[in-house]
């Protein structure tokens, strides 16, 4: 799972490395106000660094921390996303293989970014804009929206909605379509959420033929969200918005080592170590209610319960250092 977020230093401007970044903190906190003002239009732009996050998952259980990286687009150290993309690709090659199918969301939609996907043998899912130009077998190039105008669903299912806890009814539909100068077969696979939701749009090298293959398009792509969960995590329980050293090599190496507590984190939720994982909750970081209960990733709470395990019995490196610096 491929995705893009920044990092704001909206009070810095002295720092090494720091460029323009488009703020989403201003984004959600320039929403209409009903009956107070109408928030002036356009992208509030701040100081910060671009970040590239790349995620292995499956269709359950927690995902995998592949890569992070972070990049500049001003000064001596600026770099430009598509060669951050195209390093990123040929890595996850390299290090996962060519089996795993990437998945990547609308900011890679784009002439451009197929571009840099296009020169490797990938297997992709990209959630596609309606706004897009697409070419069917009969050779019209039209909107992707109006490509599936008018086309019958070809079949119903009620899924979940994680993100709202409520069941949806949903219909999927697919076609064989072509993209600008991409010479390999792709399909378009569109799921449609019911009234009132934007369809999805998804464009897969996936040969669909069927609905049941259509339907795990839709179902991996379903998965993203965690990917958006991994970014809310890092920047609200590891602060990695919060660092303030001035050289750019150093503000690096602690975002890699909060990335490899990260990591840690996820790995105390397998399956074989649910005993481990009640444990530490249960003494470290108890909490009532049945919702609580129910959380399948209790991240924030394993973060909280290492914090207060290792404050009160410090392991052998952390006590030694605490000796010296006394």
């Amino acid at each position: 799972m491929w995705d893009e977020s920044v990092i704001e230093k909206a009070e810095s401007l002295a720092l090494e490395g720091l460029g323009p970044v488009r703020s989403r903190k201003a984004a959600r906190l320039n929403r209409i106000r009903p009956g107070f003002y109408t928030p002036p239009k356009g992208s509030t732009f701040v100081p910060g660094m671009d970040w590239l996050a790349v995620l292995v998952i499956g269709l359950s259980g927690p995902p995998m921390v592949a890569a992070m990286k972070w990049w500049t687009r001003r000064g001596p150290l600026a770099s430009e996303w598509f060669s951050q993309l195209e390093a990123l690709l040929q890595e996850s090659l390299v290090h996962l293989g060519p089996q795993l199918i990437h998945i990547f969301d609308r900011g890679f939609a784009n002439l451009d970014g197929m571009g840099v996907i296009a020169r490797y043998p990938l297997r992709f899912i990209i959630r596609w804009s309606n706004q897009l130009e697409l070419t069917d077998l009969s050779g019209r190039t039209m909107l992707a929206w109006q490509l599936v105008r008018g086309k019958p669903t070809w079949e119903f299912r009620h899924l979940r909605d994680s993100r709202r806890n409520c069941l949806r009814k949903m219909g999927v539909l697919a076609l064989p379509v072509t993209y600008a100068d991409y010479a390999d077969p792709l399909w378009l696979v569109v799921c449609r959420r019911g009234k009132g939701q934007t369809p999805w749009y998804l464009l897969t090298t996936e040969p669909i033929l069927t609905a049941e293959q259509a339907w795990r398009i839709v179902l991996a792509y379903a998965r993203r969200w965690q990917i958006e969960m991994t970014f809310r995590f890092a920047k609200s329980a590891l602060a990695f918005e919060s660092p303030r050293l001035w050289r750019w090599d150093n503000r690096l190496k602690l975002l890699l080592i909060a990335t490899l507590a990260y990591a840690f984190l996820l790995s105390l939720l397998d399956p074989a170590l649910a005993d481990l994982r009640q444990t530490l909750l249960r003494h470290w970081c108890h909490r009532t209610g049945q919702r609580l209960k129910q959380v399948k990733a209790p991240l924030y709470r394993l973060r909280a319960a290492l914090s207060r395990l290792w404050l009160a019995f410090p392991p052998p490196i952390l006590a030694t250092n605490t000796q010296i610096s006394g």
